[in-house]
């Protein structure tokens, strides 16, 4: 990063970007989402983010487009200014959601399609894709909930 970022913020930016990293996202695009998530002011331009980020022009086109379809930033149009800004989309954390429940749903189906064909087979040969089914109905039930009281939570916390 920028030699003139305090360390902290250096250091805040890598461990995002390392923690994309453990979740099979590339470390750039966690080190411009962490980026994002502190810079002032909260929008930054493709020119901004690779300066600070030391990264090359192309690299922040690529993850930032990754991190537009992932949901988490968005681009800016600023008037009068021709460049692309860049910041953290309002409740990105609600579609992460929304996809998280859309990937649950997926594989509650594939399951259920696997133990059609296998109705006719012997219970033991369906239990991995039963606890599949299992596991992800569950989750398809509760998470809608769990949301909902994050929902509830977010206003009781705005009231106060």
């Amino acid at each position: 990063m920028n030699r003139e970022q305090p360390f902290e913020h250096t250091h805040f930016v890598e461990e995002v970007g390392l923690m994309f990293e453990l979740i099979g996202l590339p470390r750039m695009a966690g080190r411009i989402f962490g980026w994002l998530l502190i810079s002032q002011p909260p929008h930054q331009s493709s020119g901004e983010l690779a300066e600070v980020l030391q990264a090359s022009k192309g690299s922040i086109s690529s993850m930032t487009r990754l991190l537009i379809q992932l949901g988490l930033i968005e681009r800016l149009p600023l008037p009068g200014d021709r460049r692309d800004f860049f910041q953290i989309k309002p409740h990105a954390w609600s579609q992460l959601h929304e996809q998280q429940l859309a990937r649950i749903a997926a594989f509650r189906k594939l399951s259920e399609r696997g133990l059609d064909l296998l109705k006719t087979q012997p219970p033991e040969s369906q239990q991995r894709l039963r606890e599949m089914h299992d596991y992800h109905a569950f989750w398809e039930q509760e998470l809608p909930r769990v949301h909902q009281r994050w929902i509830e939570h977010r206003r009781e916390m705005a009231v106060e």
